[in-house]
Parts: structure tokens; sequence; C-alpha cells
């Protein structure tokens, strides 16, 4: 049974600009995946809200994981809060197939994201989610959580994204996609 390592973000302290925070809408994210992964027959750990980064690093490197994929949301640099849309998914350029998962995740995440032609993938060797785990990995910044409209999309879609990341991950594995 193939296997992945969900990693919604930890950033407890990354405020939503209308309330709520980066770690506890990711964790709402990767909760709506759940039933999606158990009825496709994909196997999933999941990291601890308590964890640091480099704990939930470790504990995906430690599994016999198949996948890595860190679920996040977007704030634009200081300055510019608000003004940004999209979604961006990173992967490490060598060694593994995150470019190919990154790929699977663009594409299916086009087709419920409000301006599909906004949503990119990135190779990246600084982010530590994507280098420093030894299964092939994906880090997807869902949307903007500083801009009220992103913010609020991310809120009324929690289980459309949840269900778009599990076909996703089922789609890597070239395993059926089953609802639950």
């Amino acid at each position: 049974m193939p296997s992945v390592y969900l990693s919604p973000s930890l950033q407890e302290y990354n405020p939503y600009i209308d309330g709520g925070n980066e770690e506890y809408y990711m964790n709402l994210i990767a909760d709506a995946m759940e039933p999606y992964l158990r009825a496709s027959g994909i196997d999933f750990r999941r990291n601890d809200p308590d964890m640091t980064l480099s704990q939930a690093i470790a504990d995906s490197n430690k599994g016999n994981h198949d996948l890595h994929l860190a679920i996040h949301s977007n704030a634009a640099p200081e300055g510019s809060a608000g003004r940004y849309t999209g979604a961006d998914i990173y992967y490490y350029p060598t060694g593994s197939n995150g470019k190919r998962f990154a790929e699977i995740l663009q594409k299916n995440y086009k087709d419920i994201y409000p301006e599909p032609n906004n949503v990119d993938i990135i190779p990246t060797t600084s982010l530590a989610e994507v280098r420093r785990t030894k299964s092939p990995s994906a880090l997807i910044e869902v949307a903007y959580h500083d801009n009220p409209e992103e913010a609020q999309w991310i809120r009324d879609n929690i289980n459309t994204i949840g269900r778009n990341l599990a076909k996703s991950v089922a789609e890597y594995f070239n395993m059926p996609f089953v609802e639950p």
C-alpha cells in the first residue's frame, strides 16, 4: 500500500487576515484529505501541530513513506499584504519524482482554483521540507491568507481543496481515486 506523509503547516503564529491562522486551516485541509486517501487505499501519517519543522521532517524520514506533501497558505512580503493572489507548488529539482508530483498537483489544482493561470510550480533548493525529506516531496501554498478574498476562498473550500490534493496523491501513485 503506498504511503504519504501529510505535513500541514506548523505556523500557528501566521495569522489569517480575518481571524484564525495558517496551522489551523491547513490542518482542516489535511483532515479533509483523510477519508479520500483511506477510500483510495493510500496509507498516510501526519505531523503533529506541536512538532517543530525539524521534528516533522525527521518523523517523515523515519517512516517508509513514498511521498511527502507539505500543505501551506501564503502571505505577501511586508508592505504588499492583500495584493497577491495565486497558488505556488514547490519541489526539489534533483534526485526524486518531486517535479512529477508538483506537475500533477498543478494540473489538478487548476480545476478548482479561481485563477487557473495563477497556479505555478517552482523548483527550490532552499525550502527544508522539500530539500531534506527522503521521499519525493512537494510543498503547496494553496492561496494567500493575507488577501481577504483568498482567505475566504480557503475557508469556503476546505473539503474541495482536501479532495483535490488527495486526488493528486492517488494519481501520483497510479491508484484509482475513490470517493469515501
